[in-house]
C-alpha cells in the first residue's frame, strides 16, 4: 500500500494505483492540463472507499510505502486507463537517423511535426 498526500491530507490505496497515478499527474503537468480520477482508498476504519481527485500540473503529490495488515488495494481497470491515458499524453518525438543518401546529418528542418494539441 502507498499513502499519498495531495491537497494537506492523506489517502491510503494500492501501490500500482499510486504509482499509475503519479504518473499521470506528471503526463497531464507536461501538457499543461488536469483531470479528476476516481480512485479506491482505505477509510480510516479499514473499510474501501472512493476519492475524487483533481490533478494537473498545480498538483503536489508525494507517495510513500505504507507496511500494514490491511489487504493491498488493486483495481487493475484502473491502473490500466491510467496508464493509457499517460501513454496518450506522451510526447511524440521523431526518429532521426540516416538520410537518404546514407548521411547521418541529424537534422530535423524537413520532418513533419505532429500539432501539438
Amino acid at each position: 500500500m502507498d499513502r499519498i498526500h495531495y491537497a494537506g491530507g492523506e489517502l491510503l490505496t494500492g501501490s500500482a494505483i499510486a504509482d499509475a497515478i503519479v504518473d499521470y499527474a506528471a503526463a497531464l503537468a507536461s501538457r499543461r492540463s488536469a483531470a479528476s480520477i476516481d480512485i479506491p482508498i482505505r477509510a480510516g476504519d479499514g473499510s474501501t472507499a472512493r476519492a475524487h481527485l483533481l490533478i494537473g500540473p498545480a498538483s503536489q503529490l508525494l507517495t510513500e510505502p505504507v507496511e500494514t495488515d490491511l489487504d493491498e488495494l488493486v483495481d487493475e481497470d484502473l491502473v490500466s486507463r491510467l496508464r493509457a491515458a499517460t501513454t496518450a499524453l506522451s510526447s511524440i518525438r521523431p526518429v532521426v537517423g540516416e538520410s537518404e543518401d546514407g548521411s547521418d546529418d541529424g537534422d530535423t528542418d524537413d520532418l513533419e511535426w505532429p500539432p501539438i494539441r
